[in-house]
């Protein structure tokens, strides 16, 4: 396989290039929004208000052109403060774009049509947005795929909306990769997100890579440092995908950084750019919580890596299971 080349900044920003054929254009890293919804038991931490605001502000006036939130960030607490900066700013600046996420009802989980139409009118609502120019479908494998597939269902009230011209672009973003080769196969959607599944840690997403490259669907990887584990490594945060590391991935990872350290490279960039260097992903989304990582970011998207360093850590076996298989059953 043929990787992209290197990424370098164009001014003081980062490229934008096609977003698959949405109509789009998109940096090849954008901000995960997830962490700023004040969402301690997932992420283990939360950022203060002004530490989210300030982090925004810079997104949106920064390097990468692109922030990525959803409906159930916080209960809408991520929407919320991104709706706070947009206005604060008149509006997104030209060249830059919001995605976000209809989802579930947190309280009862209806995930009906009609809830569907709710999720997207509240996150118009609150992000002070009259059109969403890229909203996907979030956490399908929280109900069966022949409910929100079904006439009337989830997934036809979406394509409503974007016939309505309420939203743009429509893509599914989940986790279990067979669930989410279902949905690509429908061919409704023209942009995934795959999250903590093609790291340095693990490669479950493989298939979903090939097949939605094969059909020209634009690919988003969320989480390439697995929740934090390959930012800040393995002893300082022992987890993967927002639960406890199992000693044996800990080991991996501890290899990992030590192949890292001999050839000069800090663990996050290798990881950072496993992500973005692979051909068959449009866009990295990356998770922040402070303004100053966002140059710390393009440190690390843009630093030189040894060619000699990626077949050492490719023999560092990466695991082929879902890393949430216990907690979706």
């Amino acid at each position: 396989m043929t990787m992209r080349p290197s990424l370098k900044l164009d001014g003081a920003r980062l490229a934008a290039r096609p977003f698959g054929q949405t109509g789009l254009a998109l940096s090849p890293v954008m901000l995960g929004a997830a962490p700023l919804g004040h969402m301690p038991e997932t992420f283990a931490y939360a950022p203060t208000e002004d530490e989210a605001l300030a982090t925004i502000r810079a997104t949106l006036t920064g390097p990468f052109n692109g922030i990525d939130t959803a409906a159930s960030y916080g209960d809408g607490e991520s929407e919320r403060r991104v709706g706070l900066v947009i206005r604060e700013l008149g509006g997104v600046p030209e060249g830059y774009l919001v995605a976000t996420k209809a989802d579930r009802d947190l309280a009862t989980d209806d995930f009906s049509g009609p809830q569907m139409r709710r999720s997207v009118e509240r996150s118009m609502a609150l992000l002070g947005l009259n059109h969403l120019p890229l909203v996907y479908l979030h956490d399908p494998e929280r109900e069966a795929f022949e409910t929100l597939t079904a006439p009337g269902g989830a997934v036809e009230v979406l394509r409503d909306l974007q016939r309505e011209g309420l939203i743009g672009a429509l893509g599914v973003a989940g986790g279990p990769i067979p669930e989410m080769i279902r949905y690509v196969e429908t061919g409704v959607f023209s942009a995934i997100i795959t999250h903590n599944r093609f790291t340095l840690l693990n490669r479950t997403a493989d298939p979903l890579l090939d097949l939605a490259h094969a059909r020209g669907i634009a690919v988003c990887n969320a989480a390439p440092y697995g929740s934090g584990i390959l930012a800040k490594g393995p002893d300082a945060y022992p987890r993967y995908a927002y639960q406890e590391a199992p000693d044996e991935m800990l080991d991996r990872a501890r290899a990992l950084d030590a192949a890292c350290v001999r050839y000069g490279v800090p663990l996050a960039a290798a990881a950072l750019q496993f992500s973005v260097r692979d051909p068959r992903i449009d866009v990295t989304i990356v998770g922040m919580t402070k303004p100053e990582r966002i140059a710390e970011t393009v440190g690390l998207a843009t630093l030189p890596i040894p060619d000699a360093l990626w077949p050492e850590l490719a023999g560092i076996a990466p695991d082929t299971a879902d890393p949430e298989a216990e907690r979706w059953g």
